[in-house]
């Protein structure tokens, strides 16, 4: 059975962005989809709030379309784009009820009152605030501020909604609570969301796919477990979560899998990007998927624990092979390992990954 053929909602075609001398977006294209939650991920200068400031309007591409459900809306204003933004900042009007600050955008494009309140009754018990209304922001907790901007935002049926970092100024424990509540609402609204974030645990916890940003240009989009489990290349292995990085030697290449020698002396097979024999390339594995035993039977390799720490969830071990240093993440703990202890190390060379240079 095929899979039904995706409707695409943003398309965005060999975008380019400078800034002076400085090109802050290299030759950008990918579609994202309808009722897509799509997140934009990456470092502090990486293109991706520019890339967000184009879609709403703020910024206009140097070179490139960028289309909206088949229409190209390089020359549209702000005000014309059926796109709406939330920011890190709210920006919510002080003086004005949390109603009102719903109704706002409504009341300028012409909505008659009684659609309009119909409207805002259904945004504000969208958000689980309809018994605050009448409140002024001034009023509210953080978290509360957020559900009405993300109200006032969702009110006009947007056909994109873009937020930019909403979610960087609350508590760790209420952002949590609200990455929930963002993907409830973006299945209720049914309308595409783009995420800005580099918080690699948002981008994983929320996204459909992602979308990893660096030095201007696209280094990979996929699902969650696509990024994490299966890296393009070592930018992405390093920034989307914790990893070892061995250099190593490639034997024998084909067929989407590379023969390698390691610095302990072992050799492996393992899932391959770009790489060639003879060449130098670097193998990324997860401290998740590296045991450890006192058994020295069927290890790849023996070292020493050089450091330990107990973090709640799991332990987490440096260990010592050769010069080599390992980190290795165990869940659950038969017996604990102490500092100076004798390992044996082993790994499972589907999950590792050899990534050319």
């Amino acid at each position: 059975m095929t899979e039904p053929t995706r409707r695409k909602c943003v398309e965005i075609r060999a975008v380019s962005k400078n800034f002076g001398s400085h090109q802050a977006l290299k030759s950008v294209s990918f579609d994202i989809y309808d009722n897509e939650f799509m997140t934009l991920l990456g470092p502090s200068g990486c293109g991706k709030t520019t890339l967000l400031r184009m879609l709403a309007g703020f910024e206009s591409p140097s070179q490139g379309e960028i289309l909206i459900n088949g229409k190209n809306i390089r020359s549209l204003p702000p005000h014309r784009r059926r796109v709406n933004t939330v920011f890190q900042s709210y920006a919510l009007f002080p003086h004005m009820t949390l109603a009102q600050n719903i109704a706002y955008g409504l009341e300028n494009l012409g909505w008659d009152k009684p659609r309009r309140q119909e409207r805002v009754a259904r945004m504000l018990d969208m958000v689980h605030m309809a018994d605050f209304a009448s409140r002024r922001p001034s009023e509210l907790s953080g978290g509360q501020r957020q559900r009405i901007a993300l109200a006032r935002a969702l009110a006009p049926e947007p056909e994109v909604l873009l937020l930019d970092e909403p979610l960087s100024a609350l508590d760790l424990k209420l952002r949590q609570a609200m990455r929930d509540e963002l993907q409830q609402l973006q299945r209720q609204a049914g309308i595409t969301f783009i995420f800005v974030t580099h918080d690699q645990q948002e981008a994983l916890d929320m996204s459909d796919r992602i979308c990893v940003l660096g030095r201007g240009e696209v280094q990979q989009i996929g699902t969650p477990a696509q990024i994490y489990e299966e890296p393009a290349n070592r930018f992405v292995a390093d920034f989307i979560g914790d990893t070892n990085f061995l250099e190593v030697t490639v034997l024998a290449a084909g067929n989407g899998k590379a023969r390698v020698r390691t610095p302990f002396g072992a050799e492996i097979e393992a899932p391959a990007q770009d790489c060639h024999p003879g060449e130098a390339a670097t193998l990324s594995i997860r401290p998740e998927h590296i045991g450890l035993s006192t058994e020295a039977q069927g290890a790849l390799a023996e070292g020493r624990v050089v450091t330990r720490k107990y973090l709640g969830t799991h332990s987490q071990y440096v260990i010592d092979i050769g010069g080599t240093n390992l980190t290795v993440a165990r869940w659950k703990e038969a017996s604990r390992l102490d500092v100076g202890d004798l390992v044996h190390i082993g790994l499972d060379p589907a999950k590792a990954r050899v990534l050319g240079s």
